[in-house]
């Protein structure tokens, strides 16, 4: 049976609860799948709108309250004919019934009753999904509510001022409660998840007033079915001992509502000030870190589901206070355990095996590999041991002096190949995790990546003419490789590799020949540069690239001979903190 779209409406237009009731089945039967919509039915789609909400604000059997909502979710696919459903008084209704009201929603829909109601037949307030939840219909209306807030930017700022985030946070807290089903659960968080987005102040209400941390790290625990041996070290509840491996992957329920879970807290801790945390908060983020390390160790139904659920904890665990960060290795050492240096690094290894599948895949590199650069770049500045393991899987004793840093198939290739990318961003983050693991030493970055791989980094920071390290490293031991040792007064410091000796160019040449042609080469630099072809540079006393004017030129015309560029002091040497 199939009814059009000005006959449903007529029926709608009796109030007759029977009579709409198979309208709307109807109306939701054939529509179940209809995602896109013809502009020629708008109006009609409104004024369908209007009424179904009329319905709504009654006191209506079951079986009809379910097909109001039902088509309250297909009608709001529809981001043209959203104007029925932006209202405080429409957003209320569907907050109330999905079970999520709050104070300011009450408010709203006594405001509504006593003004005029499109529809026909006594006016009530719709039963409180709270008080007696009705999990079918509590789901149809946080569907509903999430496609009206994807779609319309009035409807995100009365959802502020209705505080429906406070709603929601009242039944996250009853992360336990069996009365609450996967899709309630699930369609509670992508609500919030699209608040937080959204709405910048609602982002900073959950964060502080509704402790979100808090919140939704219990959230997290209770959807992962935790238990805790230790303060920092959790477990799966009933496989306490079990080697991560071994254990079987989460189901694709709790894999879901995990990563929306994640999501929510990447949205809250974006601006989280990483040296700024008091005591209590600080305790709350370590906490949060510990239940990351088991995110980051568990496996989902899938290799793809899998790699989206770590991505996900990698961009929250770059998001908390870095000396948070030590509980990814406080687990004690066992069997199986990736051990180094005494500590536990099985989820320091996780994240370098991510990186390097990110890697090798090539794609979108600025928003896939930089969240897990940046964490481990941060992670091995302030851990020592994390420093010293990555070394050794990054930069391992250099052996190989006669092939170029870029080339290869090791990890140390594959980062050095990107610190010429095209992407300034993807270039930058390399480098600076590989100067980080040569404990920011000039001498020793441009021995593993040449210095034409290293000189934007090092322009960038003004190290060009050189510097020693930092002082935040304690010293070193020699630790060159016997290959090393042997060729390095023959490495070509720009290359980074032993090059066969090229023939002088200039030999046989007269002083005056060599200074002539000097001279020809600074004109012809001269010329492009007067053409706006290209810009010549120079190094300033401070070791950062500067403009090269044309009073420079002139001079270098009339004196052509240059100073040698500064020998870079440090050691070549790997071993130490």
């Amino acid at each position: 049976m199939t009814m059009d779209l000005n006959s449903i409406i007529d029926q709608l237009e009796t109030g007759d609860q029977d009579v709409a009731l198979v309208a709307l089945q109807i109306y939701n039967k054939e529509n179940s799948q209809c995602f896109a919509f013809n502009k020629d039915g708008e109006s009609e789609r409104e004024r369908l709108g209007e009424l179904v909400l009329g319905f709504l604000t009654r006191e209506l059997q079951p079986s009809c309250q379910l097909a109001c909502v039902e088509t309250v979710r297909i009608l709001s696919r529809d981001k043209h004919c959203l104007g029925p459903f932006v209202s405080h008084s429409a957003m209320a209704t569907l907050a109330a019934i999905a079970g999520i009201g709050t104070a300011e929603t009450g408010q709203a829909q006594e405001g509504a009753e006593e003004g005029p109601n499109v529809s026909v037949g006594e006016t009530k307030s719709p039963n409180n999904a709270s008080e007696n939840p009705d999990v079918e219909v509590i789901v149809e209306a946080l569907k509903s509510l999430c496609n009206i807030l994807l779609h319309n930017h009035t409807a995100q700022v009365v959802a502020e001022e209705l505080q429906l985030m406070k709603g929601i946070a009242e039944r996250l807290k009853q992360c336990h409660d069996p009365t609450w089903t996967h899709e309630v659960r699930f369609f509670d968080l992508r609500l919030t998840f699209l608040l937080t987005a959204l709405r910048v102040d609602v982002r900073a209400q959950l964060a502080k007033e509704l402790h979100g941390i808090s919140l939704l790290g219990n959230q997290l625990d209770a959807t992962l079915g935790l238990c805790w041996p230790d303060t920092f070290e959790s477990a799966r509840a009933g496989s306490e001992g079990v080697p991560p491996e071994e254990l079987p992957p989460l189901s694709r329920e709790q894999t879901e509502r995990a990563m929306e879970i994640l999501k929510i807290l990447f949205n809250i801790t974006f601006n989280t000030a990483k040296s700024e945390v008091d005591e209590e908060d600080a305790a709350e983020y370590r906490h949060l870190g510990a239940i990351l390390r088991h995110c980051l160790m568990s496996c989902a139904d899938g290799e793809e589901r899998t790699e989206e659920f770590h991505s996900h904890t990698v961009n929250l665990l770059g998001n908390l206070p870095l000396p948070s960060l030590d509980v990814l290795l406080m687990p004690k050492v066992q069997q199986g355990s990736i051990e180094h240096m005494g500590v536990n690094m099985d989820a320091v290894h996780m994240l370098l095996d991510f990186m390097e599948k990110r890697l090798d895949r090539g794609n979108k590199l600025k928003e896939t590999l930089l969240p897990c650069l940046n964490l481990l770049t941060e992670s091995a500045r302030i851990h020592r041991e994390t420093r010293k393991f990555l070394r050794s899987k990054v930069l391992p004793p250099l052996r190989d002096v006669k092939n170029r840093p870029e080339v290869g198939s090791s990890l140390r290739n594959k980062l050095v190949r990107l610190m010429t990318h095209i992407d300034t961003d993807v270039k930058t983050c390399v480098a600076e995790l590989i100067f980080v693991l040569c404990k920011e030493s000039v001498s020793r970055f441009i021995k593993y990546t040449g210095y034409g791989n290293a000189a934007g980094l090092l322009a960038a920071r003004g190290l060009l003419r050189g510097a020693g390290d930092s002082g935040i490293y304690s010293g070193d031991e020699d630790s060159e490789t016997e290959e090393y040792r042997e060729a390095k007064a023959l490495i070509n410091p720009v290359t980074g590799v032993v090059e066969e000796e090229q023939s002088n160019p200039m030999e046989g040449m007269t002083e005056e020949q060599k200074e002539y042609e000097a001279m020809k080469l600074v004109s012809m630099f001269d010329k492009l540069s007067r053409n706006n072809i290209i810009q010549p540079m120079q190094l300033g006393g401070d070791g950062r690239i500067t403009e090269l004017n044309q009073d420079d030129m002139q001079r270098l015309v009339h004196n052509p001979h240059v100073q040698p560029r500064a020998q870079p002091p440090g050691s070549d040497s790997d071993e130490g903190n």
